[in-house]
């Protein structure tokens, strides 16, 4: 669990911003946002193999 000490002073805009970063920094987040839905496995599994294409198509070698 991700925790942000507030000191006196600071404002409600600052701690959020920090907590988000940490949220991001920690995956958190995306975790998250893949949850959100079921995906069938073998939906799971062309999405997989697509941004494997994607990513070769994209290296030099």
């Amino acid at each position: 669990m991700s925790s942000v000490k507030v000191r006196a002073g600071d404002s409600i805009e600052k701690a959020l911003r920090v907590l988000k970063k940490k949220l991001d920094k920690e995956g958190i987040m995306k975790a998250a946002k893949a949850h959100r839905y079921y995906d069938k496995p073998s939906v799971m599994k062309r999405a997989k193999a697509k941004a494997a294409l994607k990513h070769k198509k994209k290296s030099p070698f």
